[in-house]
């Protein structure tokens, strides 16, 4: 489909006009296709450019041509998680002896994967403060190959300058890879401002309903995008085509979803901020955001998720999160419900503790993930909890 739609026309139709053909069906929802191989007349002409499911499936590459469309990319690829893509991205791309500078708070599974998966075959990782581009500049060695950060970061909702890590990444001939799971292709277009490879957990907003676990991986670059293919269809981490299928229909509502995630972020976070016992909130739609300049120079929203500090103990905020009766207490996050964790017990730790209070994470840090309910039921619901 043409890029000149808008998104919520993109997110509802690319990858999936009906089939008109005489003796099609003319489905106007992608159908699934279950099939693992696929006949054909001849030897050297498989039908379609179908072989085997690992390799192709019809209703996978419907979903990666929607992921392309929405991320205004060339190319999309689908894969089993998000861990799965990110995989990927690094045995597609590097080798051994290689090194990346990641952003240092980045999500705890990501930072296991480097520091315990990857390093196993000779890939190094360094960690540099997201908010000085300088600190990754000073971290690159003739090693260097790649620079990976989130934005918005995870949890602590750092920002990432794109434009200025895109330019020391073109200089020192690197790979900029963007995780734009929180904002969502909705609210950021990574690739516009000079990524050379964006992902997302499936998982979250772009599924949208906590029922699918999936990865994506969306590139301009022919290269880029060759290997990383060659590297899916080899290890063969695909997403099947039932759940290709159900991120296909999460990303329809993506539009309408991403709306209301951040109408309500907004009316919780202004709610956190004035509470006497919660110490800081970090949210890009409050005047105090420390980089809200910034954030709003290459984001058109400021996502669902919010972080804040309860005053007061570990046990103090264990207290606050089990007598919360609506919000659930969860990992994960982007689904219509929302979802609340303490990053230091749940989701990051298999951060070392001294590098979580190196890096701001402290035991009274929460991470909310603002779903679609209605507003004046979750911020009632965190008042009661607060008490």
């Amino acid at each position: 489909m043409k890029k000149k739609f808008a998104f919520e026309t993109l997110a509802i139709h690319a990858g999936e006009q009906p089939d008109m053909h005489e003796g099609a069906s003319g489905d106007v929802a992608a159908p699934i296709h279950l099939s693992t191989t696929f006949a054909r007349h001849e030897v050297e002409h498989p039908t379609g450019g179908y072989e085997y499911t690992r390799s192709l499936n019809p209703t996978r590459f419907a979903l990666e041509s929607k992921l392309a469309a929405i991320e205004n990319a060339k190319y999309g690829l689908a894969f089993s998680s998000g861990l799965a893509a990110e995989t990927a991205i690094i045995m597609g791309l590097l080798k051994s002896g290689d090194h990346v500078i990641a952003s240092d708070d980045l999500y705890g599974g990501t930072k296991r994967l480097f520091n315990r998966v990857m390093n196993e075959f000779g890939i190094t990782t360094s960690y540099a403060d997201v908010m000085d581009n300088s600190a990754f500049e000073r971290s690159i060695t003739p090693a260097t190959r790649m620079i990976w950060v989130e934005t918005v970061s995870n949890p602590l909702l750092k920002i990432a300058d794109i434009r200025g890590l895109a330019q020391i990444a073109k200089r020192n001939r690197l790979i900029l890879v963007v995780d734009n799971t929180f904002l969502s292709p909705y609210f950021m277009h990574p690739t516009d401002i000079g990524a050379d490879i964006v992902m997302h957990s499936a998982t979250k907003y772009i599924g949208g309903h906590s029922d699918v676990l999936g990865g994506v991986v969306m590139t301009n670059n022919d290269a880029l995008y060759k290997k990383i293919q060659y590297y899916q269809n080899a290890a063969g981490a695909v997403m099947a085509p039932f759940d290709s299928y159900i991120v296909m229909r999460g990303i329809k509502t993506l539009a309408l979803r991403m709306e209301r995630h951040a109408g309500n972020a907004q009316k919780v976070a202004e709610f956190l901020a004035q509470h006497n016992k919660i110490s800081r909130v970090v949210y890009p739609g409050l005047a105090s955001f420390p980089q809200r300049v910034l954030h709003q120079s290459q984001a058109s929203g400021n996502g669902g998720i919010i972080t804040f500090e309860i005053t007061g103990t570990v046990d103090d905020a264990k207290r606050f999160l089990s007598r919360l009766q609506i919000i659930a207490l969860a990992e994960s996050l982007g689904g219509v419900e929302s979802l609340v964790e303490l990053p230091a017990l749940m989701t990051h730790s298999s951060v070392a503790p001294e590098e979580r209070a190196k890096i701001g994470i402290t035991d009274t840090l929460v991470r909310l993930s603002v779903g679609i309910e209605n507003a004046d039921d979750l911020i009632g619901d965190l008042e009661q909890a607060l008490l």
